[in-house]
């Protein structure tokens, strides 16, 4: 079922076999430990290690950039002061004004409250406002804004042309909310195991997704979401592995995950299913119900994830790298 959003734009034909400009990935012969690998890098992995790996005595959550341009005390100057402000605040703007953003240079949509909102990235699971992703956010306090499109993922892009996330992110596919949404969540995987992505190429492309995000988004909360999926005792094959293993990079990123690969089976999902994978209406919100009760165990709710002004780093864990 190939639901598109309606900010997505490029053109792209066969799926890559691995996402443009992003990171290799060394998959080690014990567990999948991600290592980035020395030579080519894509500068966006590049430029966010600088811009997101602060020195060890610089304040929480300043990037080594701003941190290098301050005194040799780390007190921050007035500049770096209004740097932050400006980059916390979002331009004051009628609702629907295209803005700059300051990091990527890439072109973004004003929202009446960007504090409140949430950017969902999905494929045909979370396209649509029935869908169990935007049910789950919109019960948590969230205005949802969803971009990405039915058949693409991390690696997988689709017949009629929109790009995995990776490049649909960069290429400026997508026009994202100006400022500093409150939550971005990112859903998908089960393009990438029906169209037979190797575990590499969605590790690198998952991998340059959450670094690009970052960049994008450096003070907002992210969650990931796994792949919607049987158990592996019931069959769940490919898709249930791909789960498995983007809440391995998760972890190793530090990023929230909520593991959805045996939702069919321990939820009892299967008899609300209306293909092989995608769920009905009745279904929807029987996962909706399951998503927003683990959102809110992981305190993701939009009481919780309120923006700090200084841009300390709000995640639960380490900052990327």
């Amino acid at each position: 079922m190939a639901m598109h959003s309606s900010t997505t734009t490029g053109v792209l034909g066969a799926p890559p076999a691995c996402p443009r400009g992003s990171p290799r990935v060394a998959l080690m012969s014990l567990g999948l430990s991600l290592t980035l690998l020395a030579g080519p890098v894509s500068p966006t992995s590049a430029q966010t290690r600088e811009a997101l790996t602060p020195p060890a005595d610089a304040p929480p959550g300043v990037s080594a950039r701003a941190a290098s341009q301050e005194t040799p005390g780390r007190n921050f100057t007035e500049s770096t002061r209004a740097t932050m402000r400006a980059r916390t605040e979002p331009a004051q703007l009628p609702a629907g004004s295209l803005a700059r953003n300051p990091v990527t240079d890439r072109r973004e949509v004003v929202v009446p409250d960007i504090r409140r909102t949430a950017v969902l990235i999905g494929d045909s699971q979370s396209a649509g406002k029935d869908r169990w992703p935007q049910l789950a956010l919109r019960e948590l306090g969230y205005t949802v804004r969803f971009v990405g499109a039915g058949g693409t993922g991390f690696v997988a892009a689709n017949e009629t042309g929109d790009a995995n996330y990776y490049d649909s992110l960069t290429r400026g596919d997508w026009v994202l909310p100006h400022g500093d949404p409150a939550l971005v969540v990112v859903e998908g995987g089960g393009n990438d195991a029906f169209q037979g992505a190797s575990d590499g190429d969605i590790l690198a492309g998952a991998n340059a997704l959450v670094l690009e995000l970052g960049r994008t988004y450096p003070s907002s909360r992210m969650v990931m979401i796994g792949t919607l999926s049987r158990s592996a005792e019931d069959g769940g094959g490919r898709r249930h592995e791909v789960d498995t293993l983007l809440a391995d990079l998760a972890d190793k990123r530090g990023v929230p995950f909520v593991s959805a690969g045996d939702w069919l089976t321990t939820h009892q999902l299967k008899a609300f299913l209306a293909d092989d994978v995608h769920l009905g209406a009745a279904g929807h919100q029987r996962a909706a119900h399951v998503l927003e009760q683990e959102l809110r165990a992981l305190k993701l709710g939009v009481a919780y994830t309120s923006i700090d002004p200084l841009l300390r780093w709000p995640r639960d864990r380490r900052p990327l790298e």
